[in-house]
């Protein structure tokens, strides 16, 4: 949740133009999202390996336990009704014996009276017999329950107490035991992810290190420069002149003028964005504070945002022009195929959306000549305002540059709507031209004459790239991040097997994955690449036999 709600917003400007302190703040976040993910880890290890665990030990721990003690008390219970039956048995042998013990000494005295008759000394023997079987048979009753009370109590005491009581201690060890696995547990599961955490801090301190405060700087100037030259010098004014107010409204348009040039100011009166100004240099103004130009031609930007608006556009239609050559081979190639075999298709209906790709194809080219020419225009503008010749200080301290007019007087200097043109003495050779024009864009080649022809690189094959030396007189390497002909464009799993019985196209099994180096141009036909045991190859397949994944 922290790493969501403090993830940076994303603008295509801010990719362009990154700072190496936001790189690293979004870097900070992946790792500090891959430490919550390894805390997650652990806190399901723990869930599932250990509180599980505990939770099932403590279950069976419990029943265990209570098993034992219910085993304690029953035989607890058992011997102490054995010896309640024995205190009954020894009661009814002594009374037994206390009664035998009374008919003994009445038969006795009866036997000495002589005055009793014979009956009664009878009676009194029968009765002295019947206590005396009795008492004989309670002695022996409690005999015989005092025997097995000594043999249920030794029994209890030496053998079936101590196993309850072993059983609650195994119990209770395995308790013991139980919290030292699943504390080790706990650290091992600690253990686990620590090198994915200590990789993490250092992903951070890494992400930390990257931060360049220079390189940031150099982002903000190269993105925010405007070109534009400060005022001149502001001339003296001689009042004892005689036309002073000319001198004056002169003296006013120049440097309004020059202030114009430094700040951009009065170049469009369009709303526009509200910026804090430094110093009153850096003013609201987009001219020198946007990138962004509402003109299709980027001329409300300043010189230096524009020539980079311009050899941005002409990369971009340089790079559609290379497509749309290459979706119109391909459409060339499938009506050869047809036309060679009839049974694939009829010939006609490629020929319209061939003509649809020609008829795009020159309006590119058209439009990219357009650009090219306005960027040659830029340069030369800012070739001449950077140049020796064009800022000169002469011996009187008088600051002069060469225009349109071949004139040196400052105060009409910015008469031509603040533009500087290049006069025939001053102006730049045609191949220093073509010369600076390639080199602001980054060693590309530019066909002057804005064609995509084959000679050009840009008619040719995907595999070629634009000035990559075919019919190019400037043999600088290629801008491999605007012109990557190998990089693909995103991904492919096949639907269902194809057999590739035209030429152009390869085979596929079901469920392959191909890299898609060319999206279906309206024609039906996807341009793949694969990895095989011979190399890369490249080819057609139907684009309704795939299921693409572009790259965002």
């Amino acid at each position: 949740r922290l790493v969501k709600n403090y993830q940076p917003k994303k603008s295509k400007e801010d990719e362009e133009n990154e700072f190496s302190s936001l790189i690293a703040f979004k870097n900070v976040l992946k790792e500090v999202a891959d430490l919550a993910g390894q805390r997650e880890v652990v806190a399901e290890n723990l869930q599932n390996q250990v509180l599980q665990g505990i939770l099932l030990l403590a279950k069976n721990l419990r029943e265990e336990r209570k098993k034992a003690l219910n085993q304690g008390a029953s035989l607890t219970q058992s011997l102490h009704t054995q010896i309640g039956t024995l205190d009954r048995a020894k009661r009814s042998y002594e009374k037994a014996f206390r009664e035998a013990e009374k008919a003994i000494e009445s038969y006795h005295k009866a036997d000495a009276d002589f005055h009793l008759s014979r009956a009664d000394v009878e009676k009194q023997r029968v009765n002295m017999n019947i206590r005396n079987s009795q008492s004989e048979d309670a002695k022996s009753e409690y005999a015989n329950q005092l025997q097995i009370t000594n043999k249920q109590q030794q029994q209890h005491y030496q053998i079936a107490l101590p196993e309850v009581f072993n059983r609650l201690q195994e119990l209770d060890e395995k308790r013991t035991r139980g919290m030292k696995e699943f504390i080790k547990r706990s650290a091992d599961v600690e253990y686990e992810v620590s090198p994915i955490i200590a990789h993490c801090l250092e992903g951070i301190v890494k992400a930390a290190d990257s931060i360049n405060e220079k390189d940031d700087s150099m982002i903000v100037i190269e993105k925010y420069q405007s070109g534009f030259q400060p005022p001149g010098d502001i001339p003296f004014e001689d009042l004892s002149k005689p036309d002073p107010d000319a001198a004056n409204n002169s003296q006013t348009h120049n440097s309004s003028t020059g202030l114009n040039h430094m700040t951009g100011k009065g170049t469009t009166k369009d709303k526009l964005k509200k910026r804090v100004g430094i110093f009153g240099i850096f003013t609201g103004n987009k001219n020198n504070l946007s990138t962004d130009g509402l003109k299709e031609d980027f001329s409300d930007l300043p010189p230096t945002q524009r020539r980079k608006k311009l050899t941005a556009k002409v990369q971009e239609l340089q790079q559609k022009v290379a497509q749309e050559q290459a979706a119109s081979d391909g459409l060339m190639k499938m009506k050869g195929v047809y036309e060679a075999n009839s049974m694939l298709g009829d010939p006609r209906t490629v020929e319209e959306q061939l003509n649809e790709s020609v008829n795009r194809l020159d309006r590119l080219r058209h439009e990219l000549l357009r650009y090219q020419k306005l960027l040659e225009q830029a340069n030369n503008q800012s070739f001449i305002q950077h140049s020796p010749q064009s800022n000169r200080v002469i011996q009187n301290g008088q600051r002069s540059s060469r225009h349109s007019n071949g004139s040196s007087n400052h105060e009409n200097s910015h008469e031509d709507n603040g533009e500087d043109h290049p006069d025939d003495a001053g102006s730049l050779s045609r191949s220093a031209s073509e010369s600076s024009v390639q080199q602001a864009q980054n060693g590309l080649n530019i066909n002057n004459n804005g064609s995509a022809s084959p000679e050009s690189g840009l008619g040719t094959s995907h595999t070629s790239l634009p000035g990559s030396g075919q019919g190019s007189t400037n043999e600088q390497p290629m801008n491999e991040e605007f012109y990557e002909a190998d990089t693909p464009l995103g991904t492919c799993r096949a639907l269902y097997p194809f057999d590739a019985t035209s030429e152009g196209s390869i085979p596929m099994s079901e469920g392959e994955e191909l890299q898609v180096i060319e999206v279906d141009q309206g024609d039906g036909w996807t341009r793949v690449r694969r990895f095989s045991s011979k190399g890369w190859e490249e080819g057609f397949v139907p684009t309704s036999y795939i299921e693409c994944t572009l790259y965002a």
